[in-house]
């Protein structure tokens, strides 16, 4: 049975296993070929394990590239399909299943991590009868605005698939809210959010070149412009609105898709492309440094977000933050404490609440202390601890007839 949410204590970056190392094996569904953010958050989750003397071991799709760590090992083949407004590489056909239980097997781990085990991939391929060498815990981190067909049809089938799960991680309430479809009722749930290094931000170096001033502020985009999820071409209608009240204001775009993207700032107008700047992808160093340069940063995603890294990196940076109102940004924002949230989809109110900021100081200020406070609480300090805290649950409980009857919900 699912029991009220309870806080854990803002201080808990403590040690929940007490000394005891551990062989923890990750599965990641997607590739790590393509950059996204259950990669970058297995990546990163998987170096804070590193750090705290635990060995770990990554599986995902795909072949490897030069840049991949050691530990990370791939099937050698995957595809692309379409998934909640992206695309997402996968591996599920063939022999993966195979491999995927051969490396658990071979792995001799303690606990094995599955992320998104409800994607037909390769962190669904150990959940069959019969073979559980060790116990299994999963994250879940998608949110559909929609429930989508295709899991509707599928949800029985999930629920009892995914019944020896011994304890399920969602990043957000919006998260929680999509899996409770197809997790068992009696699932011990915690509500444990993705982590950012808060100190790598809150450090980090401006450049002169993004710096903005009053008479020429600069307007930050970060994500994939052809993706309309993303909320690219909001962005692009609040700038034109924009540089009526600014007409020295510059925009800079981190991230795929410059072509989508001046496609995009043409059918709104074409005075815009001369005003924006198109940086690619850029390192996590000048990510950090981008956030702690603009004016302003905007997150305009119009769905599909389970939760809003963007927003905690860039509040960790100290940047003023402008945000939708979708669910997930509520929460993360402090329902608009941390971040400006603007109507969801409306480019004017975007266009309104980021001119009040670039023209009132003193409450660009006073948002972006409140936004570095609120970011604190995603440091990946707490967040491991928390993941370690279920570790803990699970290797600790009794090996038969065990139920969870509590959740928690650290921010």
């Amino acid at each position: 049975m699912r029991s009220e949410l309870s806080q854990l204590p803002a201080s808990d970056a403590g040690d929940p296993l007490n000394g005891r190392k551990l062989k923890v094996g990750i599965i990641s569904p997607y590739s790590f070929e393509t950059p996204g953010g259950v990669q970058f958050h297995i990546r990163d989750f998987a170096k804070q394990l590193i750090a705290r003397g635990h060995d770990v071991e990554v599986l995902a799709p795909g072949r490897r590239t030069h840049d991949m760590p050691l530990w990370v090992q791939t099937t050698g083949s995957s595809f692309a399909i379409p998934y909640n407004g992206s695309v997402a590489n996968l591996s599920y056909f063939g022999w993966v299943g195979s491999v995927t239980r051969r490396w658990i097997k071979q792995g001799h781990f303690d606990i094995v991590h599955l992320h998104e085990p409800e994607v037909p991939s390769i962190s669904h391929k150990p959940l069959i009868p019969g073979f559980e060498p060790c116990p299994y815990v999963a994250t879940f981190h998608a949110s559909f605005d929609t429930y989508p067909l295709a899991l509707r049809c599928t949800q029985f089938y999930l629920r009892s698939y995914l019944s020896n799960i011994k304890s399920a991680i969602c990043v957000s309430d919006a998260a929680m809210d999509t899996a409770s479809h197809y997790l068992d009722p009696s699932t011990d749930i915690s509500v444990i959010p993705n982590g950012i290094c808060t100190s790598a931000y809150a450090t980090a170096s401006t450049k002169d070149e993004w710096l903005g001033t009053s008479t020429s502020p600069t307007i930050g985009f970060l994500g994939r412009m052809g993706e309309e999820r993303k909320g690219f071409a909001v962005f692009a209608r609040a700038a034109s609105l924009i540089l009526k009240r600014f007409p020295q204001a510059r925009f800079l775009c981190v991230g795929d898709g410059e072509h989508d993207g001046r496609k995009i700032l043409a059918s709104v107008s074409e005075e815009l492309i001369a005003h924006t700047e198109f940086l690619g992808r850029i390192s996590e160093e000048d990510k950090a440094s981008f956030y702690k340069s603009l004016t302003v940063y905007v997150a305009p995603q119009t769905g599909g977000e389970s939760f809003g890294i963007v927003l905690a990196e860039a509040m960790a940076a100290g940047c003023a933050t402008v945000a939708s109102d979708l669910k997930a940004f509520q929460a993360v924002s402090r329902q608009g404490k941390a971040a400006t949230l603007f109507t969801n989809g409306d480019a004017q109110d975007c266009a309104r609440a980021i001119t009040e900021l670039i023209e009132d100081d003193g409450a660009r200020a006073r948002l972006c202390v409140e936004g570095e406070a609120r970011a604190r609480d995603y440091d990946w300090s707490r967040v491991t601890s928390s993941v370690l805290s279920v570790y803990a649950d699970v290797l600790n409980a009794p090996k038969e007839g065990h139920r969870f009857t509590r959740q928690r919900h650290i921010v």
